[in-house]
């Protein structure tokens, strides 16, 4: 069975829930405090495994209790993890602002996630096959997401890149990439184009299809998922649940879409995968906590 191998970031999320996000210079009173396990791509990584993917995580961690930690979860939910680096400093850390309609404010502290290396990723030329699906988000130095995807193209795996946070994208790693997941926000950024209709959603995936990509996937929160490919495209409706915390929802969304992709699903029904999973995670509170099981997503498109 082919395997869902995630390149990315770990960190350990502190999140406060609050009446609103603090405006600057604001103090707001909060009330529940969690420390749990985050990270794009560790995010990513725990939800494909509770979907039912088999799972390669490389990643970097550093020499400290949180370290120790984000590595004892990720063990706990079956995920490979030869391929992590320890590394000397602190972990990557996340302090998070969630209020009562379930938006979040995010501030990252890289931490060991700036210490993943090109070289770290070589290895992958010994695993990866033909089937495979690379799963990158940009929370890790890019030369390191560039290198990934060499390794990748070599090895004739499918790379679906997550743009977030967003940033600008060389053109020779843009026509590398088989898929691309931006949200409305980092679409904009990749193209220029503000997308507020399904007319510019497809003016703006079109700029990416001329930059190379062949699958664009815009995530757009209870609007829905739009998809574009090979001169086709689709507006996904979203699932109607009622949203206790948004954090994670689109490394969730993720995640289940490289195990439906593994599996051979076509676009369609992989992008309905992701966003049933993705609907279930922003029901719950936390990142990787809010991850649903294969057995509960597939009940969720069952009852939907």
């Amino acid at each position: 069975m082919s395997r869902v191998v995630v390149v990315g970031s770990t960190n350990t999320d502190m999140t406060v829930r609050v009446p609103r996000i603090p405006a600057p210079g604001e103090t707001v009173l909060g009330r529940e405090f969690q420390i749990t396990g985050g990270g794009k791509g560790a995010n990513q990584a725990v939800a494909a495994a509770r979907a039912g993917g088999r799972v390669v995580f490389v990643t970097a961690v550093g020499m400290d209790d949180l370290g120790e930690r984000a590595l004892a979860g990720l063990r706990r939910e079956g995920i490979d993890i030869h391929l992590v680096r320890r590394v000397s400093g602190p972990s990557g850390v996340a302090l998070i602002f969630v209020d009562d309609a379930g938006e979040n404010s995010i501030a990252v502290a890289a931490g060991a996630n700036a210490e993943l290396r090109p070289e770290h990723v070589e290895p992958l030329e010994q695993i990866l096959e033909p089937g495979d699906v690379v799963l990158l988000q940009l929370e890790i130095p890019m030369a390191t997401v560039e290198a990934t995807v060499r390794v990748a193209v070599k090895q004739q795996a499918r790379v679906i890149l997550n743009p977030a946070p967003a940033q600008a994208l060389p053109d020779v790693l843009m026509h590398s990439v088989s898929l691309v997941t931006p949200n409305e926000l980092e679409v904009e950024h990749l193209t220029g184009v503000t997308v507020n209709d399904e007319i510019a959603l497809t003016r703006a995936a079109d700029v990416l299809h001329g930059r190379g990509i062949s699958t664009v996937i815009v995530t757009l929160g209870p609007r829905g998922v739009f998809a574009s490919h090979e001169g086709r495209s689709e507006m996904v409706r979203a699932f109607r649940v009622q949203a206790v915390d948004s954090t994670a929802a689109g490394d969730v969304f993720n995640g289940a879409l490289a195990v439906a992709l593994v599996e051979r699903r076509t676009l369609a029904d992989a992008v309905r995968f992701g966003s049933a999973a993705g609907a279930l995670s922003v029901t719950r509170m936390g990142a990787q906590a809010s991850a649903p099981h294969r057995e509960e997503i597939e009940a969720f498109l069952r009852d939907t």
